[in-house]
């Protein structure tokens, strides 16, 4: 049995320690926002975060997430709304198919977690690992630069509330 702490939750799973964490994510715990793209951690559709970092979870053993924090894309939005970058990725029509769009967008949150108002050199390296088949590159960025210019560029969920109350 391996315990796990996910969106805030505990959960203890039956699994081989090997298994990746993204089949316990989406198998084990039906939380299936984390997609599988490549299996090999190039394309980055299985982003999560690991203690707020960035993981390609379709590689991680889930015995190496025993013990720490982790968020899923289900775990970005509160009860009180989306989180910014998930309404700057609405607001500037980021998706297209949308299938990289849970992956990239942990990657945003993470990125600006740790430098609120990024470079393009930070932005690109960030980035860097998720793959839009669709090529909005262009929007993605727009995104990320329309929250960090942003009063709510970091994310607080009774601000989000006082701004959609107007």
């Amino acid at each position: 049995m391996i315990s796990l702490s996910v969106n805030g939750t505990q959960h203890t799973v039956d699994v081989a320690p090997d298994t990746p964490l993204l089949w316990v994510i989406r198998e084990n715990l039906a939380m299936t926002g984390t997609k599988f793209g490549c299996g090999i951690a190039l394309c980055g559709a299985c982003t999560v975060h690991l203690d707020g970092v960035p993981v390609r979870s379709c590689v991680l053993p889930v015995s190496a997430a025993a013990g720490r924090t982790i968020t899923t894309i289900e775990g970005v939005a509160s009860e009180q709304g989306l989180h910014p970058i998930q309404q700057a990725w609405v607001d500037e029509q980021v998706p297209q198919c949308g299938y990289c769009q849970s992956g990239q967008i942990m990657s945003a949150v993470a990125l600006l977690e740790r430098s609120p108002n990024p470079s393009d050199e930070e932005i690109n390296q960030a980035m860097a690992g998720n793959i839009c088949r669709c090529g909005m590159y262009g929007r993605i960025r727009k995104a990320i630069k329309t929250v960090a210019q942003s009063p709510l560029q970091q994310f607080d969920p009774a601000q989000v509330q006082e701004v959609q109350n107007g």
